[in-house]
């Protein structure tokens, strides 16, 4: 569980970013291309771009050996030249302290450019400010566009919950399964971590790429910021579309064809709500909707609700080529 102790000073500094951050997206990208989860969804994109990024960005993946990836990589500056300019005048001190952190445990020793990274030299970034530029450039920027939409889109939706029903329920409604007790934002989380902004406010930033739990992070001297899951739960193309698969998408509606593709395996309604990134009833609603056109089952097990794809969603998925 992670716990966010609001202040009054805090709750009145709470901004939703007014546009989407390029290096944190590309860290929500970059993240999704290593998850073992969400293959039916994100598998031909993950192999595709796998094949697609130059060698030039390699070194982000020596800077992040194992699952944890130093702090000073979460930025959220709205432009990407701001944003690698944050990454480069980075505190040498956090730095020599999360490059230890990031690489403790692992036996390998760290490239020439990490250790000259460790003691400080000013040429030893250039390494990881090309990769990041390179891994923006093929990753993001021919989905940027669509990026930029989609965040216009959910700000909207976040301010028009804030002006009808204050701040309160935006914040709730931001992540499901999340509450606001006495000041204090309850989100789900892997690990119990408690935030204390202390007057600093809080950042709130939507990501198109990442479907997992909300990202939290906690940078010194700055608001802390918390990064949660949006748009339509598929891979982003650069003409907005899914290709084959968009034509079905049409039909049914993003979140639904996410639904049928997901299907293909039994799912809990809160299951399928967690991997959509919607509410259960919003989900049970989309299960409704499929299971009168004869495309999902859904059965009642003790308190649970399990959905599965019939053979005729099979056979439709099989007719746009998704097996």
């Amino acid at each position: 569980m992670i716990r966010i102790h609001l202040t009054a000073a805090d709750f009145a500094r709470i901004r939703f970013a007014p546009r989407p951050a390029p290096l944190q997206e590309l860290n929500t990208a970059l993240m999704m291309l290593v998850r073992p989860h969400d293959e039916l969804l994100f598998g031909r994109w993950r192999r595709r771009l796998l094949r697609s990024l130059p060698a030039s960005a390699l070194p982000l993946a020596d800077l992040v050996p194992g699952a944890q990836a130093p702090c000073f990589l979460d930025v959220f500056d709205d432009s990407l030249e701001e944003g690698l300019h944050t990454v480069r005048t980075t505190d040498p001190d956090l730095v020599r302290s999360e490059l230890e952190r990031v690489r403790a445990g692992h036996a390998a020793p760290a490239p020439a450019w990490i250790r000259d990274l460790h003691r400080g030299d000013a040429d030893a970034w250039q390494p990881l400010l090309r990769a990041q530029h390179a891994a923006f450039e093929t990753v993001m920027r021919p989905v940027w566009c669509l990026v930029q939409d989609l965040h216009q889109g959910e700000f909207a939706r976040h301010a028009l919950t804030v002006a009808e029903h204050g701040i309160g329920t935006a914040l709730a409604a931001l992540v499901p399964g999340s509450r606001l007790r006495g000041g204090v934002w309850e989100l789900e989380g892997p690990t119990e971590q408690d935030v204390r902004p202390d007057g600093r406010g809080l950042l709130l930033l939507p990501t198109f790429h990442w479907t997992g739990r909300p990202l939290v992070a906690d940078p010194p001297g700055r608001p802390p910021a918390v990064t949660y899951p949006a748009g339509p739960g598929l891979p982003l193309t650069p003409d907005g579309t899914g290709g084959t698969d968009e034509a079905l998408a049409g039909v049914l509606g993003r979140t639904r064809f996410a639904m049928l593709r997901l299907l293909a395996e039994e799912h809990t309604t809160s299951g399928l709500a967690r991997r959509l990134g919607v509410s259960n009833a919003t989900c049970s609603a989309h299960a409704a909707a499929l299971r009168g056109a004869g495309l999902v089952t859904t059965v009642r097990a003790g308190r649970s609700v399990l959905h599965r794809r019939t053979a005729l969603g099979s056979l439709l998925l099989q007719r746009r080529g998704e097996g």
